[in-house]
């Protein structure tokens, strides 16, 4: 286990330990717009975002929680505060 992990980036490391402990929501920034959207699984677009940490984005593990931080679900309005 430990060669494994070894083998892995940061980021990789985090997906993983946000998934096993169940926090599956994925907040990305869109590239163009700057927005910050939350993704849940299920989604049209949930398996092709990918969390890029450097960025800013992150893995939330309640709607409440995202929606807290100020981000949004794809087609709403942008909220405009971030945490």
């Amino acid at each position: 286990m430990i060669a494994i992990l070894s083998a892995l980036g940061h980021d990789q490391i985090i997906m993983i330990a946000n998934q096993v402990a169940g926090c599956t929501i994925k907040g990305n920034i869109s590239l163009y717009t700057e927005k910050h959207i939350y993704h849940m699984p299920g989604q049209p677009s949930y398996n092709q975002t990918i969390i890029n940490f450097r960025k800013g984005e992150r893995w939330f593990c309640s709607e409440e929680e995202a929606r807290a931080a100020g981000w949004r679900k794809p087609g709403e309005k942008q909220i405009t505060h971030f945490s």
